[in-house]
């Protein structure tokens, strides 16, 4: 079931999120997040745009949101999508699901572009994108490090 997130959420988001940030490249943070962290991020979005959870008996598997693209005024109309899965409940459309939702969402407000920043190579993000009718915009070579190693990362839009 897809269901706002709540502050309540926090330490089991964290406990999604660390795992990326700790065993992936696939977000640039690379200090684990704690639950006082994670809520003010939730208070913080929340107020302007949906942050949703995948609940499956009881036990959060995933989370979605968007959030301001740019904080500069003119990008006001624009908002980034993030979307993580427990990672032992991947490959079950559980972001395709979420992802589907808040872009139903977004399509009731004023936003009119929605961006989606991939670190590249990442087929499944790519594809669960472009399904959505997303369209590469940009790719930056080298831009982050992470992991010893220079990473990518490619911008795709979806005009809402």
């Amino acid at each position: 079931m897809i269901r706002p997130v709540t502050a309540n959420d926090a330490s089991v988001l964290c406990g999604i999120y660390n795992y990326y940030i700790t065993g992936t490249v696939f977000t640039f943070e690379e200090e684990e997040l704690g639950p006082e962290a994670m809520e003010k991020r939730i208070r913080n979005i929340t107020g302007k745009y949906p942050w949703l959870v995948w609940e499956e008996g009881g036990e959060i598997l995933g989370y979605a949101y968007a959030h301001a693209w740019h904080e500069r005024a003119a990008y006001r109309f624009s908002a980034e999508d993030t979307i993580y899965v427990r990672h032992d409940a991947r490959g079950r459309g559980i972001g395709r699901r979420l992802l589907s939702r808040i872009i139903e969402i977004l399509r009731q407000t004023n936003i009119h572009v929605l961006m989606a920043v991939i670190t590249v190579p990442n087929k499944k993000s790519v594809t669960l994108h472009e399904n959505f009718g997303f369209k590469k915009a940009a790719q930056f070579h080298e831009i982050g490090f992470k992991m010893n190693r220079w990473l990518d990362v490619g911008y795709w839009e979806l005009l809402l």
